[in-house]
C-alpha cells in the first residue's frame, strides 16, 4: 500500500477513488506514566513515556487505515491527515484519515 500525504500519485494514474479511509485508537494513560509525567512537568522536558504512546497509537491507527483501504481494494492511499483529541481525562483518540484509490496497473 502506497501512503501519501499528497492529492495525487506522483508518475502513477489513479483510475478510481474509492473513497475515505480511516482509522482510529483511542489511548489511555496508566498511574506509572502519569506519576512520571507528574514529576516532569516539575523539572522540565519531554515525558517520552508520553510521546511513546502516541507513537504506538499512530502506528496502530495507521494499521486500520490501510486495512480498511484494502478491504475497499485501493492500491493507495492519498492526503494523509492524522488528528488527535482529548476524550477526557487520561484518555486521548488518534484518527488518520485519507482518499482511497486505485492506480493503473502497469505492464
Amino acid at each position: 500500500m502506497k501512503l501519501v500525504n499528497i492529492d495525487y500519485m506522483p508518475n502513477e494514474e489513479i483510475t478510481e477513488v474509492l473513497g475515505l479511509a480511516k482509522g482510529t485508537v483511542v489511548q489511555s494513560k496508566n498511574i506509572g506514566r502519569d506519576f512520571m509525567a507528574g514529576m516532569k512537568t516539575i523539572v522540565g522536558g519531554e515525558i517520552t513515556g508520553y510521546t511513546d504512546m502516541l507513537i504506538t497509537a499512530r502506528k496502530i491507527a495507521t494499521k486500520r487505515m490501510v486495512d480498511e483501504a484494502e478491504n475497499l481494494g485501493a492500491d493507495a492511499i492519498l492526503n494523509i491527515r492524522y488528528g488527535s483529541s482529548s476524550l477526557m481525562s487520561g484518555a486521548a483518540e488518534i484518527i488518520v484519515y485519507g482518499t482511497a484509490v486505485k492506480l493503473k496497473s502497469k505492464k
